[in-house]
């Protein structure tokens, strides 16, 4: 099967690969380009683990093929960070115990950053909303609810 040549961004870098035509962008995330943050929990887009952003849209990167990726934006729980410094979202997650495990984390904190950069004014029901597509065994979800309402109200304090 003759490989696909894909130009992208990722996390603000161009970036160019090849890949089969079937693989996910999960699978070249992790296993091409070594961004192993995305995991795979479900492979069936249920569980909100590999969330990634495409051109600032939530994508369980376990749907999506990597074919797809051309000339889009992408965005993963590598991006976050900027450096040695934590996004406050990971901050809080960490601060709060809002993490056990860490398999449902990085799909959590890409999904939460979605929702602060287009609503830094989030009600509880919103975030809830917002962040149902992903799913925890470990933690339940009020320390991560809690989380993103603390940093939502600490970023706006802090722009002010």
């Amino acid at each position: 099967m003759p490989k696909l040549h894909v130009t992208t961004t990722i996390n603000g870098e161009p970036v160019e690969f090849l890949c089969d035509p079937t693989q996910s962008m999960l699978e070249v995330l992790r296993d091409e380009l070594g961004l192993t943050g995305s995991k795979e929990g479900c492979a069936s887009g249920d569980c909100g683990a590999c969330t990634i952003t495409v051109d600032d849209r939530l994508v369980c990167s376990c749907l999506m093929l990597a074919a797809e990726a051309e000339g889009r934006r992408i965005g993963t729980i590598e991006g976050m960070a900027e450096g040695e410094r934590l996004h406050p979202l990971q901050r809080k997650f960490v601060e709060m115990a809002a993490l056990q495990c860490g398999i449902c984390t990085p799909g959590f904190l890409v999904a939460a950053k979605a929702l602060l950069d287009r609503n830094p004014d989030p009600t509880e029901t919103e975030v809830r909303y917002w962040l149902a597509g992903n799913l925890c065994r470990c933690t339940g979800y009020d320390k991560i609810v809690r989380a993103v309402l603390e940093t939502a109200a600490e970023m706006r304090a802090a722009a002010r």
